[in-house]
Formats: C-alpha cells, structure tokens, sequence
C-alpha cells in the first residue's frame, strides 16, 4: 500500500473571499470549484478551502495551517502583499535558515511564506 499526499484543508467562513484570497492575492491556480469549497494547487499539492459548515470546522477556522510558501524575493513580495492588504501576523524576520513572515487569509488562517537563507542574495 502506497500512501501519498492529495491535498491539505483549510477551513473559512467564506468561500468567496477565500477563493479572491488564495487566487487573486495569492496568485495560486484555481484547480476546482463546487459546493464542497474550491482547490488550488501549489507546486503539485492541492490546497483545498471549504466552507466551514459543521461545529467541528468551525473550531478549526482561523488557527496555524502549518502551510510553508517558498517564496523567491521575500521581501519585494511581502511589499506587495502589504499594499493588497494582507495581514501580517509576523514580518519578514532573519533567521538562521533564512528570512520568514507569517500572514493571514481573511478568515484569520495563518501560514508561512520563507525564503532559503542560500537565496536571500536575490532578493537584495
């Protein structure tokens, strides 16, 4: 038996704006749509956000994903993340393995956008 990766889920509040987030704001290919919520896929994994429509959803809105974005010139993209509007929950931040800010989706969702330290040349 082979057990493989299908997608990651994040729960929201509101499907709609969701989507304008991870798309539009985002940038990430919208791969499907429908009543279960929409997926989009990042470099291979699924990302699936849906509706949180049951009690146990609903706790789960808002919390870490646990989702890490490589991002090629950090700080010119958190740039124009800012002027979108997204919420930062950290700003871009030095660390030993490299630079990392943490943002929120609209539903308060937070995850990780992180920039190797061997690329941190590039974005200068």
């Amino acid at each position: 038996m082979a057990i493989t990766l299908y997608s990651v889920a994040i729960f929201v509040r509101n499907l709609d704006r969701a989507i304008e987030f991870y798309h539009d704001t985002l940038g990430l290919p919208l791969g499907a749509k429908g009543s279960f919520g929409a997926e989009f896929e990042a470099q291979g994994i699924r990302i699936g956000v849906h509706p949180a429509n049951h009690e146990a959803a609903k706790a789960m809105v808002g919390r870490e994903t646990g989702l890490t974005f490589h991002v090629d010139g950090l700080l010119h993209i958190c740039g124009d993340l800012h002027a979108k509007g997204v919420t930062f929950r950290q700003e871009p931040t030095q660390m030993t393995f490299g630079i990392m800010a943490m943002i929120e989706d609209p539903d308060g969702n937070v995850m990780a956008l992180w920039q190797p330290a061997e690329e941190e040349s590039k974005d200068s």
